[in-house]
């Protein structure tokens, strides 16, 4: 039986020292803040602003939403992100993203200021975490891949680590945070060759393909790592979410598993806050 890496306990350990981080700020006269952009009323986005503000309520974090009609203008819309940008209160900015279609989603994405951009929206940020800068802030969902790796204490430097997916979101840059902690990296995705015997050839599998249960007990061997970014709906438990593992078949023969729900998910909401309180330090130094 696997050990089950929860997410709830590094959110526990972060929780803790961001609020000392938040309380340091406001002794010198500062209140770290989030802006949180969002076009329309998607479920899905909702569902993360509402876990989003209730984490920056658990550490003293201000946020504060901007909403926008479905319908807004592209004029009007790049007019009000770039007002936030400027809003010399706002720290850290995160924007729901895929905008509607009728909206240049590329020109609005590069439009959120890099020392703001908590979430890496723009091509400037990504360039700055590929280029191993620590100013660039990575995507949340990485940081919160290695979050968990780290505080579980799993050796990433020297091991052979698969991610599978190649997203500029997930698969892309948690591969370049792995590279900075020296693991060897293999990116696979739907055209690899062999793709279940290459992903069991890893010490550690980053499964971020968006597909349900796709790793099944073919694409894993004893003694690995398994680390499930993948939140899709259950095919086989109406209502109920499951991640890109099948964990029911995995499980017995991993090491070591992130639960969905439960895992990654958990944990990045935190590193929203984090990179929140990053930026308001740097911006403030």
């Amino acid at each position: 039986m696997a050990e089950v890496l929860r997410g709830k306990p590094v959110v526990d350990a972060m929780k803790e020292d961001l609020t000392k981080r938040v309380e340091a700020l406001k002794a010198r006269g500062i209140t770290p803040k989030l802006g949180i952009i969002r076009v329309g009323a998607r479920p899905d986005d909702l569902f993360y602003e509402g876990g989003a503000k209730k984490t920056c309520d658990s550490i003293g974090l201000a946020w504060q939403v901007f909403e926008y009609p479905q319908d807004v203008s592209q004029e009007e819309f790049e007019k009000a992100v770039k007002a936030v940008g400027d809003d010399k209160e706002v720290n850290g900015i995160l924007m729901f993203a895929p905008l509607p279609k009728h909206l240049d989603e590329k020109k609005i994405r590069n439009l959120i200021p890099v020392e703001k951009d908590v979430d890496c929206m723009s091509l400037a940020s990504a360039g700055k975490v590929f280029a191993d800068e620590a100013t660039g802030f990575p995507p949340c969902t990485p940081t919160a891949c290695m979050d968990i790796l780290k505080f579980y204490n799993v050796p990433l430097k020297g091991k052979k680590v698969v991610v599978l997916g190649r997203s500029l979101v997930v698969g892309k840059p948690v591969a370049m945070l792995l590279l900075r902690e020296h693991a060897t990296v293999t990116i696979c995705h739907s055209r690899t060759e062999n793709l279940p015997a290459v992903c069991a050839d890893a010490e550690i599998l980053v499964a971020a393909v968006g597909k349900a249960k796709m790793v099944d007990a073919s694409y894993v061997r004893p003694g690995q790592v398994v680390i499930d970014v993948g939140i899709n709906a259950d095919p086989d438990n109406p209502g109920k979410y499951c991640g890109d593992v099948d964990y029911a078949s995995v499980e017995p023969i991993v090491a070591k598993i992130t639960p969905v729900p439960g895992g990654v998910g958990s944990v990045t909401t935190m590193v929203l806050c984090k990179q929140t309180i990053m930026a308001c330090e740097m911006q403030n130094a």
